[in-house]
């Protein structure tokens, strides 16, 4: 017998100071509202809910079915505890958590509302690869983000291109952390696994004792490897049972400097030794080698810079 469909809350609920507008998005384990606040303020409103072992009832309230309500509190904690190490953290590259709450007999977590467009839709609407200054550019600010996440303690573990954000200015922005789906999906098989394929680290499929800043490190190679072929990398899974990913060595020879695909191959590595060990270490070395202006923007610079020496003569 199929499980039956949970349904989001629906458009105008008042849901403490937030009226509900619309559904953002939707999954296994939580839906994400566009909502307004007591200020007229649009935030998102992430809600736990996960669908295989919990049903919304009455409405509103969220029930865990009778045999998974240990299962059910210790994702809720899990959800509550990241929100809470979330809101402790103010960086312009990371989603901003600005409230969190227990309703309905589950919890809500209030996040900054971010306007702009994802990684994945931004590489699909480009008529060409996009450049290496882009790559080497959004990784490296990205990296300031997830350094600060690494020191709270926290692994990403669902970095993609979907989960990433361009906002309108060009800055990325990280969103929608996996931690507490995989400390579900890791006490019962009945949770969908947390991890995307292609995305996904080795030790998030087979030993996830080996978790570290280098398991969300994989996930940047992985990101950065779809920015070339636009495309998902082979999954991990069959990487180790034979690995037919192409090396981006190979695969971007044409239009990116060997010095970032090896990079990205460093950071694919299937053994975790291999990947650069933090992300101040890939951070460095994305910014090591960015490429110059191009040539009519060092004839401009040079211009004014003349033109700034002739005026403090005259």
């Amino acid at each position: 017998m199929p499980a039956a469909k949970n349904l989001a809350l629906p458009t105008g609920y008042q849901l403490q100071d937030y009226e509900i507008r619309k559904v953002l998005s939707s999954g296994g384990f939580s839906f994400v509202y566009l909502a307004r606040d007591k200020d007229k303020k649009i935030v998102a409103i992430k809600e736990y809910l996960p669908t295989s072992i919990a049903l919304r009832t009455d409405g509103a309230t969220v029930q865990p079915n009778a045999d998974d309500v240990a299962l059910f509190r210790h994702g809720l904690k899990c959800f509550f505890d990241e929100g809470l190490s979330l809101a402790k953290i103010d960086h312009k590259n990371i989603v901003r958590v600005i409230n969190f709450f227990r309703a309905n007999e589950t919890v809500y977590m209030v996040m900054q509302y971010e306007r702009g467009k994802s990684l994945q839709d931004y590489i699909l609407g480009q008529a060409e690869p996009v450049s290496e200054k882009f790559v080497r550019r959004v990784f490296a600010e990205l990296s300031n983000g997830l350094r600060e996440v690494h020191t709270q303690k926290l692994l990403h573990l669902d970095i993609k291109p979907a989960n990433i954000y361009i906002r309108l200015d060009g800055s990325p922005v990280l969103l929608d952390f996996g931690s507490a789906r995989m400390a579900l999906s890791e006490s019962q098989a009945k949770i969908a696994p947390s991890y995307t394929p292609g995305f996904a680290s080795p030790e998030q499929y087979y030993d996830r004792k080996l978790l570290g800043p280098w398991s969300d490190i994989y996930s940047i190679g992985a990101t950065m490897y779809s920015c070339l072929t636009r495309t998902s990398p082979l999954a991990a899974n069959q990487r180790i049972k034979k690995d037919l990913m192409i090396p981006a060595m190979k695969l971007g020879k044409d239009n990116y400097s060997s010095n970032l695909l090896e990079i990205i191959d460093k950071c694919l590595s299937l053994d975790y030794l291999q990947r650069p060990q933090s992300v101040f270490s890939l951070q460095k070395a994305l910014l090591e080698n960015m490429p110059e202006a191009p040539e009519i923007q060092k004839k401009t610079s040079l211009v004014n810079k003349i033109v700034g020496m002739l005026n403090k003569n005259i």
